[in-house]
């Protein structure tokens, strides 16, 4: 199986080990904070077994003996197929990443970053190795939500985007192929479009936040965990997609006239929304409620898989 060296021990680092590993590849997992990749091996053990009580993997030890901590880039990188780099999120930090991992790693190793944002033609303009990066951006965590999204840059070689979607697919990962490079890419895009106007309803005081949640999880998000907006749309009126625009687009013409303005991100708009959350409906720690959404998710994952 190949090879997989995880550049970065954080959370999507270390989920980006168990994506792999579960799927037989070999994992190298390597991080510049030693105390970050002492800690990785328990918190991968943690979500296996997680996964392991919903019937999503087996054999835990033996995955685990997949993955090696390594204490230099160098070890990790040596004969890579691939490297999923998870570091900072700025273009100074990826730009001097890849310059390294361009050095080090051979002609062959395709080289992806998990930015959520940033587009790769920023970070690998001036590598002699350009044509094998691309972006590989997940979703938190990737190994419960499989969706990744292949993001080249001009120059990025389409035999590289194929190969990268072979391994990812491999994997067990939903590969979406965006085209041509657009800041925050599709999903965060989307996400961006949609916390925006929820910005905007909360702070103009016309819903409140546990209600403006309570209508994404209760009402838009049970059918968008398994049919996207386009099939969604399809559905809700007799004559598919062209009906449904000509009964609502007025509707949606007119949002689109008017936008939540940029001014929703400001201090003070992020102020009353804060006051208003409150703290949120649930009293529990982060990592608590981390653990819980996790659980919902494995638990959704082998409701989809049995679906299928």
């Amino acid at each position: 199986m190949p090879t997989v060296a995880i550049v970065g021990a954080g959370l999507i680092g270390r989920s980006w080990a168990v994506v792999f590993a579960r799927s037989g590849f070999a994992v190298r997992l390597t991080d510049i904070h030693p105390a970050a990749l002492d800690a990785a091996p328990g918190h991968i053990a943690e979500a296996l077994r997680q996964l392991e009580a919903y019937g999503l993997v087996a054999d835990v030890p033996a995955i685990l003996a997949r993955i090696r901590t390594c204490p230099t880039l160098a070890e990790a990188v040596a004969g890579a197929d691939l490297v999923q780099e998870n570091g900072p999120e700025t273009v100074e930090a990826k730009r001097a990443l890849f310059s390294e991992l361009d050095a080090l790693c051979g002609p062959e190793t395709i080289l992806a970053s998990s930015t959520s944002a940033i587009v790769a033609s920023l970070f690998t303009e001036g590598l002699a190795g350009r044509a094998r990066c691309l972006v590989g951006h997940p979703v938190n965590p990737p190994h419960l939500v499989p969706v990744v999204e292949l993001c080249g840059a001009p120059w990025t070689d389409p035999a590289v985007i194929d190969r990268a979607r072979a391994l990812y697919e491999a994997a067990g990962q939903a590969t979406v192929t965006v085209n041509r490079e657009v800041e925050g890419f599709v999903l965060n895009r989307l996400q961006g479009a949609l916390l925006t106007e929820a910005f905007r309803l909360v702070a103009e005081g016309v819903v409140s936040p546990a209600d403006l949640d309570k209508t994404v999880a209760e009402g838009l998000g049970l059918r968008w965990s398994f049919l996207g907006p386009f099939a969604t749309i399809d559905l809700n009126a007799p004559g598919g997609v062209a009906d449904y625009a000509a009964r609502y687009g007025g509707f949606y013409g007119r949002l689109a006239a008017d936008p939540a303005p940029a001014s929703v991100w400001s201090p003070e708009s992020t102020a009353r929304i804060v006051a208003a959350w409150d703290g949120g409906p649930d009293p529990a720690p982060p990592t608590e409620r981390s653990r819980r959404r996790d659980a919902r998710l494995a638990a959704l994952m082998a409701h989809k898989r049995a679906q299928s």
